[in-house]
């Protein structure tokens, strides 16, 4: 299986070694041709409006949008989980997702750059210990539908919000288990959502 990971913007270099970590060879798109040479997709961190119009500007939204309704296992990291949502509350200006799971994502949910945190979470289908999350502007899940599964939630406030979740074969997280030096949840995409 060859997985792609969508070099327009952000931290796509930190996923590449993440998947080299668990032996896994990925290789860096950013072409309509390179993206269709690809059996998966990860979806990096980084600004989601700016990867959102970078692809439209080189003419690879549509494509991405099809080849993810059309089966593509996808895994969206922060921003990626902004763009694998099928709706974005309050989204900036002319930003469109990709689409995927059935969710309503909130952006800069936590806060600015200075609310940045990290938390331990338990992630349905990892075992201890919990896997550690670092939060950076990150969005949270406002709502999903039934066929949405909530993989790991945050406790802010008295509230519980969903920060890992997958339908399908599309995974998202509102954290950067690249950044941690534990990759047990890309060795998840790969073994729960790409082989299945």
């Amino acid at each position: 299986m060859r997985i792609g990971v969508l070099a327009l913007q952000g931290d796509f270099r930190e996923h590449m070694v993440a998947l080299a970590e668990i032996g896994v060879s990925a290789v860096a798109v950013k072409t309509a041709e390179e993206i269709a040479a690809v059996d998966a997709l990860v979806i990096p961190g980084g600004e989601s409006t700016t990867i959102s119009k970078l692809a439209k500007s080189f003419n690879l939204f549509d494509l991405i949008s099809d080849r993810i309704s059309n089966g593509m296992p996808t895994y969206g990291s922060c921003a990626g989980m902004i763009l694998v949502a099928k709706s974005i509350q309050d989204p900036a200006s002319g930003q469109d997702s990709f689409g995927g799971i059935d969710m309503v994502v909130k952006r800069n949910a936590f806060g600015r750059q200075v609310d940045s945190f990290e938390a331990d979470l338990d992630f349905k289908g990892i075992t201890e210990p919990k896997v550690r999350g670092v939060f950076i502007r990150a969005p949270w899940v406002e709502s999903c539908g039934p066929n949405v599964e909530v993989l790991a939630k945050v406790e802010i406030e008295g509230n519980s919000h969903p920060v890992a979740v997958r339908e399908g074969k599309v995974l998202a997280t509102a954290f950067h288990p690249e950044l941690t030096g534990d990759f047990r949840v890309h060795r998840y995409f790969v073994e729960e959502i790409c082989k299945k």
